[in-house]
């Protein structure tokens, strides 16, 4: 069945359930970035693999709106499905509640699956929906009837993560939990959040290919903590674990009638951003009753656990070093088997990607790939989340760009990387947009700041060459990364503007962020050049506590990109005091031609 067969289904099913506009996200029941194949309701009626998407569709038209990540590759995906791509945060793009207040009309009805919609959205929906005269219908699932062999909801066992592998009871988690809930004057927290659920319960799951969570819902009150998770994916360890800790275990299922029954005694706190619609739905109706000690209110604000789990302790920093120096090496060995093969032998995107892939394999306590490896040659590597396939699988000349951005799950860490190489001789054109992006990734690194700065000020940072040669790249700088967790976390993130669901965040000891600067020109290349950072205190005086970076990322960056004339001594400087560490750090473990290939790469530069 093609998206247009689909998507005359889906109208036809509008038609007889008199609904006027529907809206999909790409989004789960958790406001997961990265879903299960369950939930790829937008992929479905689409063909569009974007992780941040929302799907629009009347009787006469489908706009699909997604981020700069996806821009190119949402173009050619829906190449003659008939759907409208709209280029989020673009000059003339209205936002899907702009574009809901000019489409919706009175009398008629918007409809969406309010389980997969995050309550933020779902209340500027409604408000747009109310303003225009136009009802809600938040129970409309667009799979039911449609959606043939839809697969199940993984339903994989969890596994826990022991004490001195996390750093930190549970105990002592969720009495930090509880004290931030006293602070907030609340009495109930209801965590719909996958991640956070895992970190404070120290466990992890199975459930989303390459993010290491279990689908799960979290109700914690004063003296009891109650978790719903889906039976098969309960262990005899795991019950033994909630056991000993007084957590109540629950079907994944009974969640919502949990909440309808649910008798609160006292303020709830949730983050709208992180519950879903029909959570939040819930949860009003229960604060129009009234509880035995007084009215019930609700609490927005952010989940206590985000920031905590954004705060590396000094076991998961231990173990991160660990395992992002031997993540380092093994990029390091690829990127020698890369150089000495290109050009002398046929390489693709995907068996070089299968050659990565296999490195970190090897690494003892390898769990998975933290994300599926982009591994982009030329004009391919313009899409920043380009995936090669066997029916588009490039071979890698011996001229261009090559980039590759990768990582891995291991029991100890979460790791990200991108390196874009020379695979031949270059252009002026692509040198000097390379020399730009390390300039950025190297003014990131090397900043000094004073306490309490956000990520919105250290943007300019990174962009700041790229922007003195007019040029710009669509999307963050920076995202932080979980432990054993998933690849993107918040709540620090460096990125040109904050948004009122995600305000700027100031930096702060132990927290980890990607810096990784690019550009991209469609139709020839894409350059990115992330190198994971760790924030660190620096000094104190007269004038504030100042704060840094340490690379913890160690692989070299190709020098024989660069074009010195975009280069300032202070870049020149930079770049060789931070091969000196590459080099120092990962030496130890090669040997042979992957030593010289090694000390080559991070000899000194000089122009």
């Amino acid at each position: 069945m093609t998206v247009l067969e689909r998507l005359r289904k889906l109208r036809a099913r509008m038609l007889a359930e008199s609904v006027d506009v529907l809206l999909m996200t790409s989004s789960d029941d958790h406001a997961s970035e990265y879903v299960g194949d369950y939930y790829k309701v937008t992929e479905f009626f689409s063909g569009c693999t974007s992780d941040n998407v929302v799907l629009a569709v009347t009787a006469a038209q489908a706009r699909l709106w997604t981020d700069g990540r996806f821009f190119i590759s949402a173009e050619a995906e829906l190449a003659g499905s008939g759907i409208l791509l709209m280029r989020m945060g673009e000059p003339g793009v209205p936002k899907v509640s702009e574009y809901l207040e000019e489409t919706l009309k009175e009398g008629q009805t918007l409809a969406y699956d309010g389980r997969c919609v995050d309550a933020a959205a779902g209340l500027r929906y409604r408000e747009t929906a109310a303003k225009k005269g136009a009802r809600v219908f938040s129970g409309f699932d667009p799979a039911d009837g449609i959606w043939d062999g839809r697969p199940e909801r993984s339903k994989e066992p969890v596994f826990l993560i022991p004490d001195e592998l996390s750093g930190e009871s549970f105990q002592v988690r969720i009495a930090r939990v509880r004290e931030k809930m006293a602070k907030a004057g609340a009495a109930v927290h209801v965590l719909e959040k996958l991640d956070d659920i895992c970190w404070l319960l120290n466990l992890r799951g199975r459930d989303i290919t390459c993010n290491p969570v279990a689908l799960a819902y979290l109700v914690i009150g004063r003296e009891n903590v109650h978790l719903f998770l889906q039976p098969e994916e309960v262990t005899e360890a795991l019950e033994a674990y909630l056991r000993e800790n007084a957590i109540t275990l629950h079907a994944y299922d009974d969640f919502f009638t949990f909440l309808r029954q649910m008798r609160p005694e006292g303020n709830v706190l949730i983050e709208e951003r992180s519950i879903s619609d029909c959570t939040l739905e819930i949860l009003k109706e229960k604060t129009r009753e009234s509880a035995e000690n007084g009215e019930v209110r609700l609490i927005n604000e952010p989940n206590p656990t985000e920031l905590m789990k954004a705060v590396k302790n000094p076991v998961e920093i231990e173990n991160i070093k660990k395992y992002y120096l031997l993540d380092s090496v093994a990029l390091c060995k690829f990127l020698c088997w890369f150089d000495k093969r290109v050009g002398r032998e046929k390489l693709t995107e995907l068996s070089a990607a299968a050659k990565l892939d296999g490195l970190r394999a090897e690494i003892p306590g390898f769990l998975e790939l933290s994300f599926p490896t982009i591994s982009a040659y030329g004009a391919n590597a313009a899409m920043a989340h380009y995936a090669a396939t066997p029916e588009k699988d490039a071979v890698v000349e011996a001229r261009g760009f090559y980039l590759v951005d990768s990582g891995g799950q291991y029991m100890g860490a979460t790791t990200d990387v991108t390196r874009t190489v020379a695979a031949g001789p270059l252009t002026a054109e692509e040198k000097k947009a390379f020399t730009l992006v390390v300039a950025g990734n190297l003014n990131l690194l090397y900043a000094r700041f004073r306490e309490g700065t956000g990520g919105v000020f250290l943007d300019a940072y990174a962009r700041m060459p790229i922007w003195e040669q007019a040029m710009e790249y669509n999307h963050g700088t920076g995202h932080g990364i979980g432990y054993i967790l998933n690849v993107h976390e918040g709540p620090q993130a460096v990125r040109s503007k904050s948004t009122r669901d995600y305000p700027d965040v100031p930096f702060e000891p132990g927290m980890i962020v990607s810096d990784e600067p690019g550009l991209y020109v469609e139709g020839k290349y894409g350059i990115r050049i992330e190198t994971i950072l760790l924030c660190e205190k620096d000094t104190e005086n007269e004038f504030g506590r100042f704060l840094h970076f340490v690379p913890l990322t160690l692989a070299p960056i190709d020098t024989r990109a660069l074009d010195p004339s975009f280069l300032e001594p202070k870049d020149i400087a930079r770049l060789n005091d931070y091969h000196k560490k590459v080099r120092e750090a990962v030496a130890p473990y090669l040997a042979g031609e992957e030593l010289a290939w090694l000390l080559s790469a991070t000899k000194e530069y000089r122009v």
